[in-house]
């Protein structure tokens, strides 16, 4: 027993047997465990690992005797414990450090398919191999085999500030990748994590919440509609989603914002004369708003399309009369077609009639803007 106690203390960081895997004890060697989880999108990445200190549980200080010396450069033999052959370094402390990855993701570039990895590392001084091993109920590496792979990767650690515990940090987080970080001492393992063909996982999320309560309700197919015009994808999906929140039986509903979704998305489909149409529908509404009027006015300027947006803003002012949101879009619409006489009596009467500080001191910039004929848009 003297010598198995021993092969594992030379392993790793002084950490004694596993306890009974019924019982709740102190963890082994005061490695406490811990966990991060990052979304990356809809995809959920987790790993969980037992952090060990710089400073032993004696208080002896081991920084500067981490890296090469208590975590060996490469595979190391662990004793007679185990296969009894060089293994990895667990990536932490006690049981296997894991990696669970919801759905297919790459590591530095290579497909990991979705499951929970057994993760190990191979230390060295310019560069580290990353394992990630089918065999995620390990207790350390000691039972390591390669046969288990599930997938390697090369990364170049970097040095890093101090960090007393052993921690995994995302380090940085977009809309699609991150990456992930093992912190200790002064040094830093880096990975890169991507979610290929995201905007697929989020369709196959929205079809099925959309069989859900989500599906009894218009916003429901709107938001999903909406999705699609946002990310540009699988736009004749989005269509479809988008006449569902005008017609589905029940629960569609023919307003401003169900018809100016399925307008978009039929002109980022090539289909300029059905959206056109579409939109004439909206605009013309009982319910359409002064406000929803404007704001399509004000899409379509910064589309650059300047006639179309200062007919929409005299069809608004024609509908809703003397209002400041009216005065205020005829004011961008003549300002656009060069005519600042006409932009400027509208910015005056629109000044006005604003109706808090924050507009007030818009329209003020915009009347001295044009009163200097300074451009506004």
């Amino acid at each position: 027993m003297r010598y198995l106690q021993t092969s594992i203390l030379l392993a790793f960081t002084g950490a004694v047997l596993a306890q009974p895997p019924a019982l709740t004890l102190p963890t082994s060697g005061n490695n406490q465990k811990s966990a991060v989880t990052q979304f990356i999108g809809p995809v959920q990445i987790t790993i969980e690992y037992s952090s060990p200190a710089v400073h032993d549980a004696n208080g002896k200080d081991r920084r500067g005797a981490i890296w090469g010396k208590l975590v060996p450069y490469g595979m190391t033999k662990l004793g007679a414990f185990g296969n009894n052959k060089p293994d990895p370094w667990r990536a932490g402390a006690n049981e296997n450090t894991v990696f669970t990855a919801s759905n297919e993701v790459m590591i530095e570039g290579k497909p990991l398919p979705a499951g929970r990895y057994g993760l190990h590392m191979v230390p060295g001084e310019q560069e580290w191999v990353i394992i990630f091993s089918k065999n995620s109920n390990a207790w350390g590496s000691f039972f390591y085999e390669d046969a288990d792979d599930a997938l390697r990767v090369t990364v170049k650690p970097h040095t890093n500030s101090y960090r007393e515990y052993l921690s995994y940090e995302f380090v940085s987080r977009k809309p699609s990748e991150a990456t992930a970080e093992l912190q200790w001492e002064e040094l830093a393992v880096p990975m890169s994590i991507k979610v290929p063909n995201i905007n697929d996982i989020y369709i196959s999320r929205l079809r099925h919440e959309l069989t859900s309560g989500n599906g009894y309700s218009w916003q429901g197919f709107q938001g999903a509609a909406q999705f699609c015009l946002q990310a540009n994808t699988q736009l004749e999906q989005g269509l479809k989603w988008a006449d569902d929140s005008i017609n589905r039986q029940f629960i569609g509903q023919a307003n401003f914002t169900t018809l100016s979704t399925k307008a978009q998305l039929q002109s980022k489909l090539g289909r300029e004369a059905d959206a056109a149409s579409t939109m004439q529908v909206a605009l013309k509404l009982p319910t359409t708003t002064t406000f929803e009027i404007h704001q399509y006015g004000r899409q379509l300027l910064a589309a650059k399309k300047v006639d179309e947006a200062l007919a929409v803003f005299q069809l608004n002012a024609s509908r809703n009369g003397d209002q400041w949101p009216v005065h205020v879009g005829l004011a961008r619409g003549y300002a656009a077609k060069g005519d600042n006489k006409l932009a400027l009596d509208h910015a005056k009467k629109a000044l006005v009639q604003a109706p808090d500080p924050l507009n007030k001191g818009s329209l003020e910039a915009m009347v001295k803007a044009l009163s200097e004929g300074q451009s506004i848009n």
